[in-house]
């Protein structure tokens, strides 16, 4: 099924954006002033108002376009064209000039690097009995 056949799930689209901002569903939670359940159920609805979208955007550091224009398809293009995008008049992505703040290679290091630690926690445990 192409994206295109999808329906446009905008809770799903926050969902996904705030994974890729490595957030949280509380820290998004503790942002917009309200709990957890409150942004799962955000993230299962299939639309949500305007001015919750804005607020939602703001507290995930995007605009309310980038979440409506946001897809996978759009992700891999932006990564894909990042070494050579000029932001100072590019139209990205999101069709708003939106940049993330991270770098998908430091996510890896960190991973990789969480699981070299939990590996050598294992180790001193084992060495223990």
């Amino acid at each position: 099924m192409s994206t295109l056949a999808r329906p446009n799930h905008i809770g799903r689209k926050i969902s996904r954006i705030r994974e890729l901002r490595d957030m949280k569903q509380e820290a998004l939670a503790q942002a917009l002033g309200t709990n957890q359940q409150a942004v799962s159920i955000i993230e299962n609805s299939e639309t949500i108002d305007e001015d919750k979208l804005i607020e939602v955007a703001k507290a995930l550091g995007v605009t309310a376009e980038a979440i409506k224009n946001f897809s996978e398809e759009n992700m891999i293009n932006y990564f894909n064209t990042f070494h050579d995008t000029d932001f100072s008049n590019s139209q990205g992505a999101f069709s708003q000039n939106q940049q993330f703040s991270f770098n998908p290679l430091d996510k890896v290091v960190e991973l990789y690097e969480r699981l070299v630690q939990s590996e050598k926690e294992k180790i001193e445990i084992l060495k223990g009995k």
